[in-house]
């Protein structure tokens, strides 16, 4: 027997945690933080833990599957597979135009530091736009409103050493993620914990008393989608109370006489009662950010789930700015990117460009191109639309559109329509069910790695570059290998940041992240030398003047902001659940919310995980439950005006009466739907996109859904 510890990172989830690995006859044999490192000092989560039963489950898809004319699969040998795949690819460009060949990037996808820039380097190369992620169904919002708004070249205040922070529907604990200056992901309950030892004030508004909230300073349990109307009540008391930096503003700042007009009506009396909540807290909590001399507010993926995403996001953008939230000349960088490229930081705004409304256009719902990538709320459209541009092939790299995407009966359609659907996915999901081929992918301890995706989310320079500690399945393929197969087989060259990529001969992953990284602040090749985590405490830039004074200025109301706050005064859905569209009242409101033992559809699939729940509960107030006249463990019917799922009611003190908290991408496909119990049940049933949707991104809404609900009876074997 052969025994080895071995020191890498997790890629469960984006957290990324430092972690050390004991293999045994190539095998992940047990799981435990890495306590040397700077940055995690010992910190994992219960999901990265179970790297061993991911390795082992016999769930786990060790060969390439293929559909059969009967529908069932069987094995084939991956070069076979890609030989097909590319001679099928090849063949609907050659009919149908190269955007009818679209890319899906899921959550899992994003756990490769190569696959989103090989990807996006081929549709680019073929010359297709039909390149989608999840972050256009997830958080969108939050790179729209700043891109309209401008961003201050100097960054934002960190969390670390901060006087304040305020989070906005985001609960770091079990997401494991927040915008840089909330609370660093790594180990968020020590981060905490110890600022608060400082001094820091945390306020937390959420419908539910998170795992977060039981730990701020002050919690506001605010009625859901009320996000404009509290953020605009705070920026009113900011300018009100002259809590704001007025020489910032009045150097770098556009509109705010207008912006003060449009929130006046924003009192914390009217704001109280609409969030429903003490008007003494909201200015307990105004009092406390605005007083403060650093720190920011964030949000999470709540906020932009919810009705008025981008509006929410813009007034935390003002509300930052306004307090001068921004590091000013003189001032260190925390974290300006081991992997980026070095630049100098001055005290300026970089104008305001928004990423949005240039194409390449949608043909559907008057919707185009975001922050690079096409909506993916348009993506089954454009897959069932007919006519030149119609989608007719997609590859899927670790995602579940089935249960991820809006309206699920649609995605079910949709993926059913297509020529060629292939998937690239650990496990036969809700998805792959449906695939015409399921790649088996190289696992995350089989391969190379660097910590690309959250270069800039810590907030000192650290880096991790991993070597794969474990023999590579040679039956497998990396996601960003998908492409390179592609190019090879068709003599495509693709072009990366650093030079082109050989698809000749096969390049090793260190070849590929170098190409990827070429202007990095520390070569790659110092960073793998390593062998472990680093802060690379060289790395270090300060705030200077400009040496051009330019004239960009924060724009606090550009494009609709201002019909959007004048819009926001108008609702009355806020006094009872209602459907926006014809009127419908409704009970309760159903929102979004995240399980630690999950990442969104993944680790579902593991008896150590599944210990830890194999449903996702509707939680609701005990309350409501009494008078609904039902109990805890009750089967029920969730209906919306778009769909109805069932749901296993689950009491719980920590949800606002009048809520639902249910977490999203379970279930399986709606013709397997009434397993709820043993597989959960996917919201995005309740959801439809053609009606209520944001006109830039296409997001319905997908939390602060008004629904009903009713006991049903439990079917009988």
């Amino acid at each position: 027997m052969t025994q080895s510890t071995h020191k890498t990172f997790c890629r469960f989830c984006h957290a990324y945690c430092a972690i050390e690995v004991d293999v045994e006859n190539d095998q992940p044999v047990a799981v435990r933080g890495d306590t040397s490192d700077p940055i995690y000092g010992g910190y994992t989560c219960i999901k990265g833990r179970q790297l061993p039963e991911q390795f082992a489950t016999p769930k786990r898809l060790r060969e390439t599957l293929k559909r059969g004319p009967g529908g069932d699969f069987a094995p084939i040998d991956v070069d076979q597979a890609m030989d097909e795949i590319s001679d099928q690819i090849q063949r609907i460009i050659a009919e149908h135009g190269p955007r009818s060949v679209a890319t899906y990037v899921g959550s899992y996808g994003y756990q490769n530091s190569a696959a989103l820039h090989v990807a996006k380097a081929w549709h680019k190369r073929v010359g297709s736009p039909s390149y989608y992620t999840s972050v256009t169904i997830d958080q969108p919002h939050r790179k729209i409103a700043q891109s309209q708004f401008g961003t201050w070249a100097g960054g934002t205040h960190a969390f670390t050493g901060a006087d304040v922070c305020m989070m906005i529907g985001n609960n770091p604990v079990v997401s494991q993620y927040t915008p840089f200056g909330g609370p660093p992901p790594f180990s968020p309950y020590a981060r905490i914990r110890d600022e608060m030892k400082r001094g820091m004030k945390v306020i937390v508004a959420d419908p539910r008393r998170t795992e977060v909230a039981n730990r701020a300073s002050l919690h506001l349990q605010v009625n859901p989608a009320e996000d404009p109307t509290l953020l605009s009540a705070f920026i009113r008391y900011m300018l009100t109370e002259n809590l704001y930096d007025a020489q910032f503003c009045a150097e770098h700042v556009e509109d705010l006489e207008g912006l003060r007009a449009l929130v006046e009506p924003f009192t914390p009396s009217y704001a109280a009662t609409r969030c429903a909540i003490s008007e003494d807290d909201l200015i307990k909590a105004a009092q406390m950010f605005g007083e403060a001399k650093r720190g920011v507010a964030v949000t999470g993926t709540g906020p932009n789930m919810s009705p008025r995403g981008i509006l929410t996001e813009h007034l935390i953008c003002c509300l930052n700015t306004i307090c001068g939230r921004v590091n000013k000349v003189g001032e260190r960088v925390p974290n300006p990117g081991v992997l980026q490229t070095p630049r100098a930081r001055e005290a300026e705004v970089i104008a305001a460009d928004p990423a949005y409304g240039k194409g390449p256009w949608s043909r559907v719902r008057g919707l185009g191109e975001i922050i690079g990538e096409m909506p993916t709320a348009a993506l089954n459209d454009e897959i069932l639309l007919e006519g030149e541009g119609q989608i007719k092939a997609l590859i899927c790299l670790g995602g579940n559109p089935v249960v991820a995407f809006p309206d699920q009966d649609k995605t079910v359609r949709a993926m059913k329509a297509l020529d060629l659907l292939v998937c690239v996915d650990l496990y036969q999901s809700a998805t792959a069910k449906l695939a015409d081929y399921i790649v088996a992918p190289t696992l995350s301890l089989e391969r190379d790695d660097v910590t690309m995706l959250t270069d800039t989310w810590y907030d000192q320079p650290y880096c991790h570059y991993t070597k794969a500690i474990l023999p590579r399945n040679p039956q497998s393929r990396e996601e960003w290998e998908i492409y390179w197969e592609l190019s090879h087989r068709s003599g495509l060259a693709l072009e990366l940041p650093g030079g082109r990529l050989d698809t000749q001969v096969r390049p090793t992953k260190f070849d590929v992240l170098e190409l990827l990284t070429p202007n990095a602040s520390v070569p790659l090749s110092e960073i793998a030398t390593k062998g472990h985590g680093h802060i690379f405490s060289d790395v270090q830039v300060t705030v200077s003047e400009p040496e051009i004074k330019k004239a960009h200025r924060f724009q606090l109301l550009p494009a609709d902001i201002s019909e959007q706050l004048q819009a926001v005064i108008g609702e009355t859905y806020w006094q009872q659940p209602t459907n926006e569209d014809d009127g419908t009242v409704y009970s309760h409101l159903l929102i979004s919310r995240r399980l630690k033992h999950v990442f969104n559809s993944s680790g579902q699939q593991l008896e150590g995980l599944r210990k830890k729940g194999t449903t996702n509960p509707a939680y609701i107030h005990p309350d409501d439950l009494v008078a609904l006249k039902l109990s805890s463990g009750d089967l029920v019917e969730i209906e919306s005006a778009a769909g109805t799922l069932l749901g296993i009611v689950e009491a719980a003190e920590d949800i606002k009466p009048g809520v639902i908290s249910m977490a999203h991408a379970w279930g399986d496909l709606p013709d397997n739907g009434g397993e709820v119990r043993t597989q959960g049940s996917s919201t995005n049933r309740l959801v439809d996109d053609d009606r209520t949707y944001n006109p830039i991104t296409g997001m319905p809404r997908m939390s602060a859904i008004p629904v009903n609900l009713r006991a049903v009876a439990e079917a009988v074997a």
